[in-house]
């Protein structure tokens, strides 16, 4: 074995949950710790210390991504009430993910990884459908309370020389709920920035949409933001480029995706973006099967697997059982944030190993060798299925063939 890759700066290593924190520390040992001096600053993002910690640590994961520039991080579970009795947590704690993106202000990037055997479940599409998802606001930085009893729910806002404004939501008869939410222009105007140079850097059209004929205040402050900034900064670059930008409503959006080529970016509001990723990933085959990073408009990267933490797989697991979890994505978010480190740094052998890691896991699929959920979906003749572990000692051994 020739001498180990070095590292100049460390990633920003965040840990995980259940099945995605075991296939996390698989990954290290087999594809990544017998060829990388792997240099890291760990932080544990396991619903445990997140507990322990009151949260903190997820704030300094975020800090710290800020201070080194790219991060790499493992799934994590965001609770709900069940959680809060298996993990006999303090609180409801929030989204992780929605907690980082915030601190980052940034856009999420999510990519399908596209193999020979499996066909998107939408024939036409032959080119990868980029959703980019504004990572701020919206219900994931919520207020929300129940209205019991009946009573009127009112929206007030008081600026900064104490004058308020007031409307009503609704008058309350009985029980209800109640939910704001917010957004800043700052951060749609950074949301549309990223899209903007995504679009150039990747030259392919972008498509924005939300739903202005309803929310004519909200989702119409997107739109003019947009509007204003691709016509002053980005109509030129675009036109020389050869690409478009352009609005339309989301229902409008669906319908001409659904019937499109693909091969563009479709930039979505945060829900939307969280909706509509997860359904082109399985319309593309498996959510295990698409690449995900945050880009934050000061060039900072954070690069993650777009799934969940696989559950039902690891109580599996915790019983001695195998499992064959798909771990692409996670492979995917390591491989995207080494190459990027290594292009910060200069090392052009770590963007090497980076791509030839890549492109055993494609070639490992692509030979038939799968987990079942691929297993399930591929058109390949000869498949074989393998369990978790195995699948990644398959990937090594083409890894160490692609590196000789």
């Amino acid at each position: 074995m020739a001498d180990k890759i070095q590292m100049k700066t460390p990633l920003v290593e965040m840990d995980g949950d259940e099945m995605t924190r075991v296939l996390w520390k698989w990954i290290k040992e087999i594809l990544l710790e017998p060829y990388i001096d792997l240099k890291t600053e760990y932080y544990d993002l396991g619903l445990e210390y997140r507990n322990e910690t009151n949260d903190k640590v997820t704030y300094d994961s975020a800090e710290a991504t800020k201070k080194y520039g790219v991060a790499v991080k493992c799934a994590t579970i965001t609770p709900n009430a069940d959680r809060m009795t298996e993990y006999n947590l303090k609180e409801m704690w929030k989204s992780p993910n929605g907690t980082i993106r915030a601190i980052l202000d940034g856009t999420v990037f999510r990519t399908p990884i596209l193999v020979k055997g499996i066909t998107p479940f939408i024939p036409t599409w032959t080119k990868p459908i980029t959703i980019a998802r504004h990572a701020y606001g919206d219900i994931y930085k919520n207020v929300e309370m129940k209205a019991e009893t009946g009573g009127k729910a009112e929206l007030v806002f008081t600026d900064k020389n104490g004058n308020e404004t007031r409307q009503t939501i609704h008058e309350f008869s009985g029980d209800g709920i109640i939910q704001g939410v917010h957004n800043t222009d700052k951060s749609i105007a950074s949301f549309a920035r990223s899209c903007l140079n995504y679009g150039l850097d990747l030259k392919q059209d972008v498509w924005f949409a939300t739903k202005d004929t309803i929310s004519k205040t909200y989702d119409h402050r997107f739109k003019d933001i947009f509007n204003e900034i691709y016509e002053t900064e980005y109509k030129d670059k675009f036109k020389e480029a050869g690409i478009e930008y352009f609005y339309t409503l989301i229902d409008d959006a669906v319908a001409r995706v659904i019937r499109s080529s693909g091969g563009y970016i479709w930039a979505c509001k945060n829900y939307d973006g969280d909706v509509m990723s997860d359904m082109i990933a399985t319309a593309y085959g498996s959510l295990a099967m698409m690449t995900s990073v945050l880009v934050s408009p000061d060039g900072v990267y954070e690069y993650e697997a777009a799934h969940g933490t696989v559950q039902r797989h690891y109580y599996k697991y915790l019983k001695g059982e195998k499992t064959s979890t798909n771990s692409v994505a996670t492979i995917f978010a390591w491989t995207g944030a080494l190459r990027k480190r290594g292009e910060l740094d200069n090392i052009s052998a770590l963007c090497d190993f980076a791509n030839k890691l890549e492109q055993a896991t494609i070639q490992t699929i692509e030979e038939g060798v799968m987990t079942g959920d691929l297993i399930a979906i591929s058109s390949l003749e000869n498949k074989k299925k393998v369990d978790s572990e195995e699948f990644l000692h398959e990937v090594n051994a083409r890894l160490k063939a692609l590196l000789n």
